[in-house]
């Protein structure tokens, strides 16, 4: 069963980001990660409060396979670039 990760984020550090993009990729794909979509742009909210700009939805194989990319020792090192340079809220979740 697929898995999703939801990701608010809004990027405060857009050169900085940079970085963290560059290593993404090879670690996502290594998972079997898929990029649903991705949006820097202001979101339609359509109710309630929606905290960040943008949005980031990815596709996993399974949660297995999401909790794996999640936790890989590669993936927790970019992170800190992420996190030093944008503001993310994110959640995962099991699909149907």
């Amino acid at each position: 069963m697929a898995a999703y990760f939801i990701a608010q984020i809004s990027i405060h550090d857009p050169e900085g980001y940079q970085a963290y993009l560059e290593g993404f990729m090879p670690i996502f794909d290594r998972h079997g990660g898929r990029l649903l979509t991705v949006s820097s742009k202001p979101v339609d909210v359509i109710e309630g409060i929606w905290a960040e700009n943008g949005i980031v939805l990815m596709e996993f194989p399974s949660l297995e396979a999401a909790k794996a990319w999640k936790d890989d020792p590669d993936y927790i090192k970019l992170a800190e670039i992420r996190q030093r340079t944008a503001t993310t809220n994110m959640v995962l979740v099991e699909g149907l």
